[in-house]
């Protein structure tokens, strides 16, 4: 018990700055995701642009600049963004309104945005992501007792949500939809808000995604190719029977990296919604299983600073991680569902992993607001340990009844 006890505490990174784990999760994500990019690319960027390195050199400079953003975002305080949080909602809407308007499309999809000077396009839905989390944890912190007891304040950030939902429709954006609401829910959850609730608008949202999955003819197409992508394997199923016979190739160790068949212009988007189908190609089973356990890592450590935040009273750091959290989880679960056949197709990137300049910042971003709401809840924790020993000091018997009573 003893070891055991000891194994805990040297995992618990208690005496740490911040979650080491949680940082070494984050950024042997983003260079496996370099690495992968590169070999992913390089036969798509030598034919298109003469140059193989094309896209390496690109998402190199992303991950660059993803290093610095998180740097500067971690000085931060989290006080900035819990007075920001509407600015920054209508920030989101007004990018989604933006892209609606003047954005660029790709793929029958307009989800872009060209912003002059800036090398790379910003996709929308990514930073209205960042600002649901914010302002959803503002609003939670200033009406926790409300969202428990009445259904009105239960369900104003579900209308935000809905206006939301709406403008990615249009775009489309189906899979963000399902990320951002995913994230809604999970927060309420998390928040204490009666399960009740829950089962009757998860029938609700059932019935309209339902509709929504079938109004137009292309997500009907994925719904049936999904169910046998080999009926209509060039046509509707192709994507992801190109995806399957990757993973079929890669066995339990793969065919090396840099080895991949199913790249060289077999299987679309290799190296941003499909990455994982070509990681698993060329690391095999044990590479996959190993980017999985990565991303559980991260997830467990940031919910764990979610938790530990809310023990310490610091209610807006506390659903900021579980947002930030419940977005990675649910876009990293569609992302390799996905590929492995278990969802219809989706435009998702793998968050850390993807070649993709918004997802890749955004991302970035995400982890900062963790490292920052674990470094301000120690910092809380320390202040607050002080004034327990005084306390000890001023009242010894009532401490030595109490640990008494404990034993």
């Amino acid at each position: 018990m003893k070891r055991l006890a000891r194994w805990r505490e040297s995992l618990s990174m208690r005496d740490q700055p911040c979650d080491g784990w949680l940082l070494l999760a984050a950024i042997a994500l983003l260079l496996i995701g370099w690495v992968m990019v590169t070999s992913a690319s390089m036969e798509v960027a030598a034919g298109l642009t003469g140059n193989p390195y094309y896209f390496s050199q690109r998402h190199g400079l992303f991950v660059v600049v993803a290093f610095v953003v998180a740097a500067l975002a971690v000085r931060v305080p989290l006080a900035w963004w819990r007075a920001n949080g509407p600015l920054l909602l209508l920030l989101g809407f007004a990018l989604l309104v933006a892209v609606l308007l003047v954005g660029r499309e790709v793929n029958g999809s307009r989800r872009w945005l060209s912003v002059p000077g800036v090398p790379f396009n910003l996709q929308a839905s990514e930073v209205a992501k960042l600002c649901l989390i914010a302002y959803l944890a503002g609003y939670l912190e200033r009406f926790l007792p409300a969202v428990r007891r009445h259904w009105g304040a239960f369900l104003r950030p579900l209308l935000v949500i809905g206006v939301f939902a709406a403008l990615l429709i249009l775009e489309p954006d189906y899979g963000a939809v399902v990320v951002m609401t995913g994230c809604a829910m999970g927060m309420l959850l998390m928040a204490g808000a009666p399960w009740g609730r829950f089962v009757l608008l998860l029938i609700g949202l059932g019935l309209l995604g339902f509709y929504a999955a079938i109004a137009e003819p292309y997500r009907l197409a994925r719904l049936t190719s999904f169910a046998d992508p080999w009926a209509d394997q060039f046509a509707s199923g192709y994507q992801l029977t190109q995806a399957l016979i990757a993973f079929g190739r890669g066995h339990w160790l793969g065919t090396g990296l840099g080895n991949s068949v199913q790249k060289l212009y077999y299987l679309p988007e290799a190296h941003t919604d499909f990455v994982f189908a070509v990681l698993a190609e060329e690391l095999g089973l044990i590479g996959a299983i190993g980017v999985v356990g990565l991303f559980a890592l991260l997830i467990v450590r940031a919910l764990a600073v979610g938790r530990r935040a809310e023990l310490a009273g610091l209610a807006f750091a506390a659903y900021l991680s579980y947002g930030v959290a419940f977005v990675i989880a649910a876009q990293a679960f569609i992302n390799i569902a996905v590929s492995t056949g278990m969802l219809p197709t989706k435009g998702l990137t793998l968050p850390l992993l993807s070649y993709g300049g918004s997802s890749l910042l955004v991302s970035a971003l995400m982890v900062a607001l963790l490292l920052r709401a674990d470094i301000e809840t120690r910092a809380a924790r320390r202040r607050a340990s002080p004034a327990a020993a005084r306390d000890e000091a001023h009242h010894p018997r009532s401490s030595s009844r109490s640990e008494g009573a404990r034993s």
